[in-house]
């Protein structure tokens, strides 16, 4: 195993990664909207809805973050 891996958890790496998941999620509502599943972009703008929900309860004063790690999102290019 790589240096590392053995901490990471699905967890931390959606946590390192949730820009590009909540990103990702929002591509796909908009496809699905354009394609005329309104109820299934709603569907999927709401899990995304609820991730980034529960990302902003884990940064107010008090919280842990599970994993300690840093939650900056890197940039795709």
């Amino acid at each position: 195993m790589a240096d590392g891996a053995a901490d990471e958890t699905v967890g931390s790496i959606a946590e390192l990664y949730l820009g590009n998941i909540l990103y990702a999620i929002e591509l796909a509502a908009l496809s699905l909207t354009e394609q005329g599943k309104a109820d299934a972009a709603a569907y999927y703008r709401a899990i995304g809805r609820k991730l980034a929900e529960a990302h902003g309860r884990a940064k107010e004063p008090g919280v842990q973050e599970p994993g300690g790690r840093g939650s900056g999102s890197p940039e795709v290019p």
